[in-house]
């Protein structure tokens, strides 16, 4: 049996888009002489579609494209992620389902079972569990067709009650399918990897894998399809963009070498793909940022160079007197050496005449972080001006140190359209500065080697406010990633004053975090949607 793995990128709700690119690959798939044409989870209706799933209209439009797509299936079978209602009278509206359509019609429906509910998921809040299971027989083998989170119940790390692939291995299945909308964040491959070489050592059976590739927002979906056989070995598909492969089950495929990944250069590329595809699915081509002299808004302009071609990246540079000469000037090296274009928007008159106004209010009172946040939003404001006047997004360039400890101006410097380095920590970006310059010099060196600064009042280094990063960092790891407690951080040798203060700073800022632009995710923990906490809390605060 030939089985075509579909990694293919599909639009929320863009159904016609989502039907022409799953009959493209059926055609291909059919012509590479395959039986059975496998794609992504809910590739018909787009993941996630949230709350468009509360609208009748939403799936009943699902369910006439999956019509038209079974029409395609007369010579080869095929297996497609969709919504489905559930008749049962019991429960939810729907089901995740994955359709299998043969002969011209859906000849069955495979109800995914285990549906998670945590972090960035919350597929409960649509979808009824399925409590059938049952095989499914096309050219003559028996295939287990389970739906993402349903074979990740390993030995060891029992999330649910249920085991769907336990009930389906008492039919005897030839072949084990798992099509699913998997995002992408430093070290999934590996776990994927652990989960798929699990069940094909237990049931000695390949295991057929079929993940979505594009990005919805924050999320960004690697693709990184691939088959994995009893003994170990496995063959995978390209991240971060289509793919397709068909697999013969009387022939094993040259097996990939084992990967070692270089985390770094993944969250690089993950990233470019995530500003692309928001900017393709929104309709935009052009950004704008602010140039600073930073690290911060040095390698975010690298990043949407590389993604959107540097004819589409503004900078502006916006001095006050508080700025170095040698920020301007690494601000204009850095735009010279990318080619993107940039312009000098000095802020000094504007913040003299706020200043001006406020006299009578303010009178004598000390130069504080009033002054500090006014220059912040005066440059949010010119920002947001040149997004308006040419139809700019706007990039935001605050790393996830700063959003985590609060060290940031709203309506200022964390406004924007689209985080992109929000879910990377200082030091992670000193790490993606020094892969952006591995083969030559874009990004100044002095822009990497200087104390960084947001130069809102003389002589002013991040550090006057802020632990040393490297120290900073690690413990807002522990505690967000981790969930590490203060007891826990102290057990591991850090000062207890410091890791309550951190953590204070971590609580009383989220709702700063609340309005914030969304951050493409590339960690186990991103803020935003996949971490949800109080406003009016005591906790550590």
């Amino acid at each position: 049996m030939k089985i075509a793995l579909c990694q293919i990128n599909t639009h929320t709700g863009h159904f016609e888009f989502n039907r022409k690119k799953i009959l493209e690959y059926i055609s291909k798939a059919h012509n590479a002489g395959a039986d059975l044409a496998v794609f992504p989870e809910l590739c018909i209706s787009g993941y996630p579609a949230r709350d468009f799933l509360d609208f009748d209209d939403y799936t009943n439009m699902c369910l006439q494209e999956a019509d038209e797509i079974a029409k395609k299936s007369n010579d080869i079978s095929i297996i497609a992620g969709c919504p489905t209602y559930n008749k049962t009278g019991r429960g939810k509206m729907l089901f995740n389902s994955a359709l299998v359509l043969q002969n011209g019609k859906c000849t069955s429906e495979i109800h995914k079972a285990l549906l998670p509910n945590y972090d960035i998921f919350d597929e409960y809040r649509y979808f009824e569990p399925g409590r059938d299971f049952s095989c499914v027989t096309i050219g003559g083998k028996k295939l287990a067709i389970t739906v993402c989170e349903d074979l990740w119940n390993i030995e060891g790390k029992h999330l649910y009650v249920a085991d769907p692939m336990e009930m389906l291995s008492k039919e005897n299945p030839d072949v084990i399918i798992n099509i699913a909308a998997s995002p992408f964040s430093s070290g999934q491959f590996e776990k994927r990897l652990e989960v798929f070489r699990y069940h094909s050592a237990k049931y000695k059976l390949p295991v057929v894998y079929v993940n979505m590739t594009g990005a919805q927002t924050e999320l960004i979906f690697d693709g990184r399809s691939m088959i994995v056989f009893p003994d170990g070995s496995y063959k995978v598909l390209n991240a971060f963009k289509e793919d397709f492969f068909v697999f013969d089950t009387e022939n094993i495929p040259a097996a990939t070498a084992e990967i070692n990944e270089n985390n770094i250069a993944l969250i690089h590329d993950a990233l470019v793909f995530g500003i692309r595809e928001y900017f393709t699915k929104l309709g935009f081509k052009k950004a704008v940022l602010g140039l600073s002299g930073g690290i911060d808004s040095a390698v975010v302009a690298c990043l949407a160079c590389e993604a959107l071609g540097k004819e589409n990246v503004d900078g502006l540079l916006m001095p006050s007197e508080f700025s170095s000469q040698h920020s301007i000037d690494d601000a204009a090296k850095l735009a010279q050496n990318l080619g993107m274009r940039h312009e000098i928007v000095p802020i000094g008159k504007s913040f003299d005449a706020v200043n001006e106004t406020l006299k009578p209010v303010f009178k004598d009172l000390p130069f504080n972080i009033t002054e500090e946040n006014i220059q912040a939003r005066l440059r949010g404001l010119l920002l947001m001006a040149w997004s308006n006047k040419f139809g700019n997004i706007l990039l935001n360039t605050s790393n996830k140190s700063e959003a985590a400890v609060g060290y940031g101006t709203l309506y200022g410097d964390m406004c924007g359209g689209l985080s992109v380095i929000g879910d990377l920590y200082k030091t992670q970006v000193y790490e993606l500065a020094a892969y952006i310059n591995r083969n030559k010099e874009i990004i100044p060196q002095n822009t990497i080697t200087k104390a960084p600064s947001a130069e809102l009042r003389p002589d002013q280094k991040d550090s006057d406010s802020l632990p040393e990063y490297n120290i900073l960092d690690e413990i807002l790891r522990l505690y967000i990633e981790e969930t590490q407690s203060p007891a826990d951080l102290i057990a591991r040798g850090f000062d207890k004053d410091l890791v309550a203060r951190i953590c204070k700073m971590v609580n009383t800022n989220e709702y700063k975090r609340y309005q914030s632009p969304p951050a493409l995710r590339v960690s186990s923990k991103a803020f935003g949607m996949g971490r949800r906490m109080p406003l009016a809390a005591k906790y550590l605060s």
